[in-house]
């Protein structure tokens, strides 16, 4: 492969370029974004791991000499750098894997040998982004937009990734906190005081446990699953539509995401305290169902379940379970999962509801 150059999103309109986690119709897309022209025997669930079969592959198209993403992220920020680093990508392939899986779909499976370690490199970003730049959307209340806001943090981490990839200790001092916190938060996942129901045909995995946890734990136990039901102590639940079904990924048939809407007026005929159950759109990365979700912006949403308050609700635990394993068999009674939904198709769903 030739030697590339990472350029801001915005020079695409004079230059064509390897475009990543991300579309644009001037280059090559190696996206799960839902929808992009990701040539077909190169898709898998990570826009990381798209990238990285590319290289592996050698494909047409790689021979062009720019690299560029229109924001920052974990997996777009793996992909960017494997590009420019293609030797060593493949070198490090399996972390770098893992690094994408855990920063966008929060799935820390520590069976995996390599997960601990891409756990320390994915903190070290994120506390250094926190740090020295600003957290996940929050340049949508800024002047200036993530596609431009984003370029200082790539310029930030590609020259300094390769040493922290070679000696993750080199940056303990940044990283260890937020591992401790996983860690401490994925014990609690895997012990007696955390049960899990798990509702395969219509994708929801209800967890309940007593406090809330990292996304990173939290989302452990979550692999093969799209909505997360979390249940902690007094009362207090979240719902949540999974990144999993704002992408196309490659590995199972999915569910489509169906408005949130009409779960939370059902909700509201139940509940009883002076709280109302509000929700995101389902175009969302992530949306939430949450009593008093409209109090959260796009970044609080993102961030984990520990940074945010979670108000008790007067539904038992039973009857809001019972309510929404009741609402998504008959939503879903007559929808099949497959591959690749379009937008198009979610939202005249949605219209159906």
């Amino acid at each position: 492969m030739s030697k590339k150059q990472f350029i801001p999103f915005s020079e695409l309109k004079d230059k064509k370029a390897i475009v990543v986690d991300s579309t644009h119709p001037n280059g090559l897309t190696l996206s799960h974004w839902r929808g992009a022209p990701t040539p077909d025997a190169l898709r898998d669930d990570t826009s990381a791991a798209i990238v990285l079969n590319a290289i592996r592959e050698n494909i047409p198209g790689l021979e062009l000499p720019y690299v560029t993403a229109n924001h920052f992220d974990i997996d777009g920020f793996v992909g960017v750098w494997s590009l420019l680093n293609p030797e060593l990508a493949l070198e490090h392939e399996e972390i770098l894997r893992q690094m994408a899986l855990i920063g966008d779909f929060r799935e820390l499976d520590l069976n995996h040998p390599l997960a601990g370690e891409a756990l320390k490199l994915v903190c070290w970003i994120n506390a250094r982004e926190r740090e020295l730049f600003y957290k996940p959307f929050a340049a949508d209340n800024m002047e200036e937009k993530e596609a431009i806001q984003c370029v200082k943090k790539f310029e930030y981490f590609l020259p300094r990734f390769k040493q922290v990839l070679k000696d993750p200790d080199w940056e303990r001092g940044a990283w260890e906190d937020e591992v401790g916190d996983v860690l401490l938060g994925y014990r609690t996942m895997y012990s007696p005081a955390t049960k899990l129901t798990r509702h395969p045909e219509i994708g929801l995995i209800v967890i309940e446990t007593p406090e809330p946890v990292h996304y990173y734990a939290l989302f452990s136990r979550t692999s093969g699953f799209d909505i997360v039901l979390a249940c902690y102590d007094n009362n207090r639940y979240e719902l949540e539509y999974k990144y999993t079904t704002w992408v196309d990924i490659a590995s199972r048939p999915t569910l489509p995401r169906l408005p949130l809407a009409p779960l939370a007026a059902k909700l509201n005929t139940l509940e009883k305290n002076d709280r109302t159950w509000t929700c995101d759109a389902v175009t969302e990365t992530g949306p939430l169902l949450r009593l008093q979700g409209d109090s959260l912006n796009r970044e609080e949403a993102y961030d984990s379940p520990t940074q945010r308050e979670i108000y008790s609700s007067s539904i038992p635990v039973s009857e809001l379970k019972e309510t929404i394993v009741r609402y998504y068999g008959e939503a879903y009674q007559t929808i099949a999962p497959k591959y690749n939904w379009s937008w198009k198709e979610v939202k005249a769903l949605g219209q159906q509801e």
